[in-house]
């Protein structure tokens, strides 16, 4: 494993710090308006019926759509977290201080919180919905529900946009990692809503002031990022101990 890099106070003033937290903002603000917004259109349309199977896929295509987007959006300027789950989870790995992490978690937060503000305000005053348990689940279920969710979002991140054995694979990333959300929605949003995001559990529950469970989608996800930080880390990233053969010797 890489070392892990505090950084220093001086960082936080930075530009291309403060650059690419404004960008974290702006790609939280695009994914949480949209995925929250979809559900609040879903509910309005049909009678309060997003938790049905037709809501449920609706969630999931418009938080892949969207989380492709704001990974996109954001890729060239700070990485594209858009999560402060894979920003833990970069840290983890070394790829990030923990000074711009804190930048970034800030920003992803306000982003979230910015977004339900602007939706409760354009639909006249609807609910942003706090992640909540289903019947029947408890916190303890959830998250295990949200570390394994977070671990397949996390290790997509990692092989697909942290590697550097990735080659040039350009917009495989971001497709990719708004599949692999899109994919555990239907997993597990019958159960807890499948956030895999703190800073998307956040917004919501500072809007409606909602805060039941809330530590399950902080928790879940931190821990989840950072097993799959260490996993792919350690086996897929770590510089092989053995020479290789020669490719004449095939």
């Amino acid at each position: 494993m890489p070392g892990l890099a505090v950084g220093t106070p001086a960082e936080f003033g930075q530009p291309d710090a403060l650059r690419a937290g404004l960008a974290e903002f702006i790609s939280v603000l695009i994914f949480v308006f949209a995925g929250e917004g979809s559900g609040m259109a879903f509910n309005k349309l049909t009678d309060d019926a997003s938790t049905t199977p037709a809501g449920l896929v609706a969630a999931a295509v418009a938080h892949a759509f969207a989380l492709f987007v704001a990974v996109a959006v954001g890729a060239n300027i700070s990485g594209g977290h858009v999560n402060p789950a894979v920003t833990f989870g970069a840290f983890v790995g070394g790829h990030i201080t923990l000074v711009r992490s804190v930048v970034y978690w800030v920003a992803q937060c306000l982003g979230s919180v910015v977004a339900c503000l602007l939706l409760k305000f354009a639909t006249g005053g609807l609910t942003t919905s706090a992640f909540s348990l289903s019947s029947g689940v408890s916190a303890w279920n959830a998250l295990v529900f949200e570390i394994v969710m977070t671990f397949g979002l996390v290790y997509t991140v990692y092989a697909t946009a942290v590697d550097p054995k990735k080659g040039n694979i350009g917009i495989i990333a971001p497709i990719a990692i708004g599949f692999i959300v899109g994919a555990n929605i239907l997993a597990g949003g019958a159960f807890d809503g499948a956030s895999m995001n703190p800073a998307v559990s956040f917004g919501p529950a500072v809007v409606s002031w909602t805060w039941d469970n809330h530590w399950v989608y902080w928790l879940g996800p931190f821990i989840g990022s950072a097993i799959a930080a260490v996993v792919y880390s350690i086996f897929f990233i770590a510089p092989s101990t053995h020479e290789p053969l020669p490719s004449t010797d095939f």
